[in-house]
């Protein structure tokens, strides 16, 4: 039986296809590895005569089938399904409010966690036993679905209500690197004092919540992870669907770490274009060089200058074995586009976005890529110690 979903899907045209293309080879993955989602006998007795709510989207899925198909096939009794940024077809455009919606009689409520407001309402736990998180994060700190989970474990220890994260590997959990956030930036794209870059998965991240009491010292939770097998924080892992609309492939996510600053800038990241993510440029730019032009498209209905020709760099052709053999942030990117920026650079998300000004301040009096990076090796440092205490997977170093 086709899901529900997959149905729905094929009424938006051409996310099938991205789908399609996204569906690479998994490059130095061991052959046994599965994800926490696949690994049923470590969790089904949890749920067996239970009522429960899953945390998912287009991302929760074992093999080809979606994971809330599958947990219904094998008489789990699922209530909720709570959706995060881009919705549970994950097309929604990024920061698009996301509706809650009541689906067919035989299919569980859905409730989305992108709507007016990101917190889990305390009534939608009501009945429930138990909550199961399963999405595919790409290990950088402003994307949104870590900051959902912290959200959904505060409700479900108000609630006294078990959650399960479901573990997946980081496509990029080979590395950590980036400015720490100072917690007078805290915000949904940047909740907690971790690195750009935190080399954590989902379910290690969790751990991490709980014992660095970061819901706060009066809540407990009842966490329960389930982690992959065969992966270890070596493993090249690319994802078998699109995470989110504006990350399409391997390349444009394991760009993302460099790349995603630029959310906080005048240029644009190739949204509406074929390429998201693996192009940068802006209309203010010096009209020189490589040009695209963003247009309407699935995940990007209004993408920043529209219409308009933006002049920059085209980093389609980069090899992906560099980003493993020389693990880094990729400051030469940053640096060089604000040269040939001809007006305003920054923007006030960016400070909130990197998680302090130090990183601004750095790039306008001129700093070099190495003075920058010195500057962060301090507080790295102390964040690696306190990621060990949480790992659950062989690390890189």
């Amino acid at each position: 039986m086709r899901s529900w979903l997959f149905e729905q899907r094929n009424r938006v045209g051409g996310y099938g296809l991205l789908l399609f293309l996204f569906a690479l080879p998994l490059l130095g993955m061991a052959e046994e590895l599965k994800v926490g989602a696949a690994c049923f006998e470590k969790y089904e007795k949890l749920l067996q005569g239970k009522r429960v709510a899953l945390v998912c989207n287009h991302t929760s899925r074992v093999g080809e089938r979606m994971l809330y198909d599958t947990l219904r096939e094998r008489g789990i009794k699922l209530v909720r399904l709570f959706t995060p940024e881009h919705g549970l077809e994950g097309i929604a455009d990024a920061g698009e409010r996301v509706r809650s919606s009541k689906s067919r009689k035989d299919f569980p409520e859905i409730v989305s966690l992108y709507d007016h407001n990101k917190r889990l309402p305390l009534d939608k736990l009501k009945g429930i036993d138990i909550v199961l998180f399963d999405l595919q994060d790409v290990g950088v700190r402003c994307y949104t679905y870590i900051s959902t989970m912290h959200y959904v474990m505060e409700a479900c220890a108000q609630s006294n209500v078990p959650f399960v994260v479901l573990d997946r590997p980081n496509p990029n959990g080979y590395f950590v690197d980036g400015t720490v956030l100072e917690l007078k930036y805290k915000s949904f794209v940047g909740m907690h004092p971790v690195p750009w870059v935190h080399g954590v998965t989902v379910g290690e991240y969790a751990r991490m919540i709980v014992g660095e009491e970061w819901l706060g010292e009066s809540l407990k939770l009842q966490l329960t992870v389930i982690p992959c097998e065969g992966y270890t924080h070596r493993t090249r892992y690319a994802p078998p669907v699109a995470p989110s609309p504006n990350l399409p492939n391997l390349l444009s996510i394991l760009l993302y770490p460099s790349l995603a600053f630029f959310e906080g800038t005048t240029q644009s990241v190739g949204r509406g274009t074929d390429y998201p993510f693996q192009v940068v440029g802006s209309p203010k730019n010096v009209a020189e060089g490589f040009a695209f032009v963003p247009e309407s498209r699935l995940g990007a209905k209004q993408p920043p200058f529209m219409g308009d020709t933006c002049y920059g760099i085209n980093l389609t052709h980069e090899g992906l074995d560099s980003f493993y053999t020389n693990p880094k942030i990729r400051l030469n990117y940053l640096i060089e586009m604000r040269k040939r920026c001809t007006g305003r650079y920054f923007i006030k998300f960016f400070d909130q976005l990197a998680g302090t000004s130090a990183l601004r301040i750095a790039l306008e009096q001129g700093k070099t890529e190495s003075e920058i990076r010195e500057s962060w090796l301090p507080a790295l440092a102390r964040f690696k110690k306190v990621r060990k205490k949480y790992l659950l997977y062989e690390d890189f170093e």
